[in-house]
């Protein structure tokens, strides 16, 4: 092994995310390189991810790292990914990450990956792609919703927008200007109440789901008009938030399974969005199947709980046709190497990937650089937000390089 891509020291910190929750940051040091990653954490967690931390909490994580990892990695080659996220798996034992916690090794693979990439002088998103030709993701970001991120929003969880303009600028910069037309259609309509904002930065108000569409379709009418770009529709229902076992219950109205499909399905075929994220109960393949089935290949039937990045339920669904695409979050499954599979038997099956943010979010833009790397469709990052633009901000850095 080469020296320089030994493995010297490695840290870990507890530091704040974008919703004052503590989460947990790694740091891998080589020789003459190092590599920094912290965990984001979500609000709507499907139920087959790996468990964020042990039951004891964060820092149970902590003392985990200090007393089984730290040692153990010293040393280590930082070129061998697959081998330190056997390691991770071998130390925790579960299968889960319930003992160290898969939000600590998230962090640590992704930590080695950045070390690997600075000693060899090239970028996170070569590094982790190896493709000639890296093409970037197309920015989706939630300008409206509501559902685990607020409080007195809408029950679908998220409302988004997708500007496909020539430049990563451009499409950002429309994308936030959906954004600003929707807060101000808001403020219109509802005239004896305040707007807010949810854990991602979308507006959040009370209204139904209905209305909700009409605002995000009008405000995005209103930009696509006036830049002559072409701007997608989005959701994310995030349904088995609202789903009681029987029905999906919505603020004003309760829907069955079959009408939970057809609602679906309506928004293609009758509003023209492009992108379904997660419409039914995440048990629910069959659902998906067949609403994949209606739409064809008019829309991306998008499973993110469902699937929770894990090759073999991703095997599952396509086996039964379940979607044409999946959401791809590392701490979903906790490591690089995992994620890596999940993509790989996604995109060789002929499915597109969106690579994502959570809720609860830190400045760290990895997904950036993975986007990139996996040649995902999209990228979900909201439209504002320190925590969110710091992604965005570094696609447009990408794309420059990618240029160049």
């Amino acid at each position: 092994m080469n020296e320089e891509f030994r493995i010297t020291d490695a840290f870990v910190r507890k530091i704040l995310d974008s919703r004052g929750n503590q989460t947990v940051e790694a740091e891998i040091i080589l020789p003459y390189a190092a590599g920094r990653c912290s965990a984001p954490a979500g609000a709507s967690t499907g139920e087959t991810e790996v468990q964020a931390y042990p039951k004891e909490g964060i820092d149970r994580s902590i003392e985990m790292f200090e007393s089984r990892i730290r040692n153990r990695i010293i040393g280590f080659d930082a070129l061998d990914q697959y081998g330190f996220d056997s390691l991770l798996r071998e130390v925790d034992g579960t299968g889960n990450f319930s003992e160290i916690g898969g939000n600590l090794s998230t962090v640590l693979s992704v930590a080695l990956a950045k070390a690997a990439s600075n000693a060899i002088g090239i970028p996170l998103y070569r590094y982790a792609g190896g493709h000639l030709k890296n093409r970037l993701p197309k920015p989706i970001g939630n300008v409206l919703g509501g559902g685990a991120h607020s409080k007195n929003g809408t029950t679908i969880q998220e409302f988004m927008v997708s500007a496909q303009g020539k430049t990563m600028i451009e499409n950002i910069t429309l994308n936030s200007l959906v954004h600003k037309k929707v807060g101000a259609r808001l403020r219109e309509i509802i005239k004896d109440q305040s707007i807010g904002v949810g854990d991602e930065r979308a507006w959040t108000a009370s209204i139904s789901d209905d209305d909700a569409i009409d605002v995000v379709k009008e405000s995005a009418h209103e930009v696509e008009t006036s830049s002559n770009t072409k701007i997608l529709l989005g959701v994310d229902f995030a349904a088995s938030n609202f789903f009681d076992g029987k029905k999906y219950k919505y603020r004003k109205n309760t829907l069955d399974r079959d009408e939970q499909i057809e609602y679906a399905c309506s928004l293609v075929k009758s509003h023209g969005f492009y992108y379904i994220e997660d419409p039914m109960d995440e048990h629910d393949f069959d659902g998906f199947a067949e609403i994949t089935r209606k739409v064809g290949s008019r829309a991306l039937i998008v499973g993110d709980d469902i699937y929770t990045t894990d090759a073999k339920r991703i095997a599952k669904g396509i086996e039964m046709k379940a979607g044409n695409a999946v959401l791809i979050k590392v701490n979903q499954i906790g490591t690089l190497t995992d994620t890596w599979e999940a993509v790989n038997l996604a995109t060789t099956s002929g499915w597109k990937t969106t690579i994502s943010h959570r809720s609860g979010e830190t400045t760290d833009d990895f997904i950036a650089h993975l986007g990139t790397a996996f040649q995902s469709e999209f990228i979900k990052t909201g439209t504002i937000g320190g925590e969110r633009v710091a992604k965005l901000n570094e696609l447009v850095r990408i794309e420059e390089e990618i240029q160049h």
